[in-house]
């Protein structure tokens, strides 16, 4: 249903573009993409194809990422997620951000000659933006939300952001960033429990010379207990409704959109 209420919110805005975000290819399956055409289909939502899928575009997240590279803005972080989370530990009262604990900067003072070592022996790593130097630069950036209004941006407080890593060419924040200026999105809309997010993307914009598109950070619909509907806690799914009977006027007014 929250899904359904995101669509919905956004076909009544103007011209909904939609985009098929598959990076993670271990948990995208070709059902639920398909469940998902069903759904916007009985709901009546339109949108313009053909559709953009994520995973035909990993040559403009690399090109985005060489940028940033050459910008001086990206380096390589060769700790496990343990390893950060142990160093995180012993740091007793590290600083928090919207996504939890932020990175402890353990590998962003690595030598140019330890990183090439290290790489050149085949040892993972992930990409993670250098937020500090990031920020130096862009210091003073705003972005305008339809709902709360002019914000000003604080990426900083989300630390050095993984933007690739080697089971995930790119993140969500880049890919976003990116597929949003080259689909020439006016608006973004979206639940605001993505509201923090959008911090980072204006500095990615910023450091990409990417325009800045408006926001619309949407109420969530909760369930009984407050929490954000979910399939994982057992909230019924559009098919279930349509399957039991339930009419597509009705799964629209539940969801706010009409």
């Amino acid at each position: 249903m929250g899904h359904a209420a995101s669509a919905l919110y956004a076909s009544r805005l103007g011209e909904m573009v939609l985009r098929i975000e598959d990076i993670d290819r271990g948990r995208c399956r070709a059902e639920f993409e398909a469940g998902i055409y069903e759904d916007l289909a009985w709901l009546g939502v339109e949108y313009p194809t053909p559709v953009v899928r994520q995973s035909e575009r990993f040559g403009e997240y690399e090109r985005a990422l060489s940028r940033l590279s050459e910008e001086g803005l990206l380096f390589p972080c060769f700790c496990t997620r343990a390893e950060i989370r142990r160093e995180v530990e012993r740091a007793g009262a590290a600083p928090h951000g919207p996504d939890g604990p932020v990175y402890p900067g353990t590998c962003r003072s690595l030598s140019s000659q330890e990183r090439s070592e290290r790489t050149a022996a085949g040892e993972a790593y992930a990409l993670r933006l250098d937020m500090a130097e990031s920020v130096r630069r862009f210091p003073s950036l705003v972005w305008r939300d339809d709902v709360r209004g002019e914000q000003r941006a604080v990426p900083e407080s989300f630390g050095d952001v993984v933007l690739a890593r080697k089971d995930t060419p790119a993140s969500y924040h880049l890919c976003v960033t990116v597929d949003d200026a080259a689909q020439e999105v006016g608006l973004v809309t979206r639940g605001e429990d993505l509201f923090d997010a959008t911090h980072v993307h204006r500095l990615l914009q910023a450091v990409l010379g990417l325009p800045t598109p408006g926001y619309s950070h949407h109420r969530l619909l909760l369930g009984p207990d407050g929490k954000k509907l979910s399939k994982r806690d057992g909230a019924e799914t559009v098919r279930a409704m349509r399957e039991s009977g339930v009419t597509a006027e009705e799964v629209r007014r539940r969801a706010g959109g009409e």
